[in-house]
């Protein structure tokens, strides 16, 4: 490996090696928004039918998170697990990691899809579509679904390119991908007339450019990970090791899923005449919401490979000076974003709609919505680097915290007691799970991390003598 053009895991400044990683990352996640973000700017604006199309669009967002989440499960725990095997000089092993993952990821995306196809309507039915949504969800829901092996391979595989130092190659998986969707999205939608199954096609077409990208990369010259035949089998002794690290992250976007089926749902049951209007107005808030946590998850993705690698390493000062790092750029991140959105919550609404109902209802959902945003520094730099350090059994904890044992029981539990304002009350619940999540995760920090690094110091002790 050419250190010097991919970063010297080791030896390079931890600051501007940071940055370097981070920066491509953080790039890369916001343009991977960019995906379903054009998508829905472009429904939003169709002359006459955005409202309830861009409503349609959103109960889908269960299943685009949970297919998203399958690939993280296997890319993100296969990647920090082949960082810490290259780490310890033991490349065999981190290719073996590679090939069983690859082989998996196209095994699910056949799984998915032919789970998915049969039961697609009454599924959005459930997550909260009307009778007026329920066909543009159909729409965008098939086309997505025969692409999912391509997701799959761009999203899972992307994180073996990220793992080696490769942050630039990384991020052009993702923009190649994303510039390719922002050319067809006008072209489909409205040049060829074909509403959302234009932007449904788009995105999987641009999910196919990346997929090629990666595949080729690990094929090529370039990468010490590489795909290799010999190596396309699936082993429990690979695979059990990734599956305990990618269920945090996993859990943390799949449980994306349960937290929309749970406040669509209820937004429809209680929102009366205008419960198309409070659906929607969640689907804006869930995408703002996800642009502005994307550099959270870039800056953890640019520390991954340093802590990992230098854990591995033994190289331990360089992992606390990495997650420090981490750490104020998150929270400086997250306190940055909550600001501009309680300042001008309309500027981020006019990019998805002009209706003035829909505007109304969100501006004032957004102001309680993304209330605690400023916590969720603490929460995403914390428990990311358990994940990088192979603490499965804590960063599972911590990604089912958040939204299994809080937020989705007090989606529920709030319109119970707030009985005056129950659409307020399924708001709500989002910026309380927030802040006792972020709290929690933020403590078990303080306690577990200088244990864990004394821990290894004590192992690295032993293989000396």
């Amino acid at each position: 490996m050419r250190q010097k053009r991919t970063n010297d895991l080791g030896n390079d400044p931890v600051p501007s090696l940071l940055f370097r990683l981070a920066v491509p990352a953080v790039t890369a996640q916001l343009v991977n928004a960019l995906y379903n973000i054009v998508d829905r700017m472009y429904i939003g604006h169709m002359p006459g039918t955005g409202k309830l199309a861009l409503t349609g669009l959103t109960v889908c967002f269960p299943v685009l998170m949970f297919i998203s989440a399958l690939s993280a499960l296997v890319g993100m725990g296969g990647g920090s697990r082949a960082a810490i095997r290259i780490g310890e000089g033991k490349m065999d092993l981190a290719n073996e990691i590679l090939g069983n993952c690859t082989l998996l990821l196209v095994l699910i995306s056949v799984a998915v899809t032919a789970v998915f196809m049969p039961i697609q309507e009454p599924m959005l039915l459930l997550f909260g579509a009307t009778e007026n949504t329920i066909g543009y969800a159909t729409d965008y829901m098939t086309i997505y679904l025969w692409g999912t092996v391509f997701v799959q391979l761009a999203l899972g595989l992307n994180n073996f390119i990220t793992t080696q130092g490769f942050s630039t190659t990384s991020m052009l998986t993702v923009v190649l991908g994303a510039i390719t969707n922002i050319v067809l999205d006008p072209i489909f939608i409205f040049g060829l007339d074909m509403g959302v199954r234009g932007a449904a096609l788009a995105t999987i077409i641009a999910q196919a450019v990346s997929a090629v990208w990666v595949v080729c990369f690990l094929l090529g010259k370039k990468t010490k990970l590489k795909i290799q035949a010999r190596f396309l089998r699936l082993r429990a002794k690979i695979l059990l090791p990734v599956a305990a690290i990618g269920v945090s992250p996993f859990i943390m976007q799949s449980t994306e899923s349960l937290v929309m089926i749970a406040l669509n749902s209820n937004l429809k049951m209680y929102g009366g005449e205008l419960k198309d209007v409070y659906v929607g107005a969640m689907g804006i808030g869930s995408s703002i919401m996800q642009v502005l946590t994307m550099p959270f998850m870039g800056l953890a993705q640019g520390a991954q490979p340093i802590i990992g690698f230098n854990y591995g390493a033994g190289k331990l000062s360089r992992v606390k000076h990495a997650f420090k790092l981490l750490f104020i750029s998150s929270v400086t991140l997250s306190v940055l974003g909550w600001a501009a959105v309680q300042l001008f919550p309309g500027a981020f609404i006019a990019i998805f709609n002009d209706e003035q109902d829909l505007v109304t209802a969100a501006t004032w959902a957004l102001h309680v919505y993304m209330g605690c945003m400023f916590m969720l520094g603490i929460q995403f730099s914390c428990q990311n680097t358990f994940v990088a350090l192979g603490q499965a059994k804590i960063s599972l904890f911590l990604a089912l915290l958040r939204k299994i044992i809080l937020l989705i029981p007090l989606a529920y539990l709030l319109p119970l007691i707030i009985t005056g304002n129950q659409v307020f009350a399924v708001y709500l619940a989002e910026p309380v799970a927030d802040f006792l999540a972020a709290a929690a995760t933020g403590l078990m920090f303080l306690y577990k991390f200088p244990r864990i690094l004394k821990r290894r110091e004590a192992e690295l002790s032993q293989q000396g003598q």
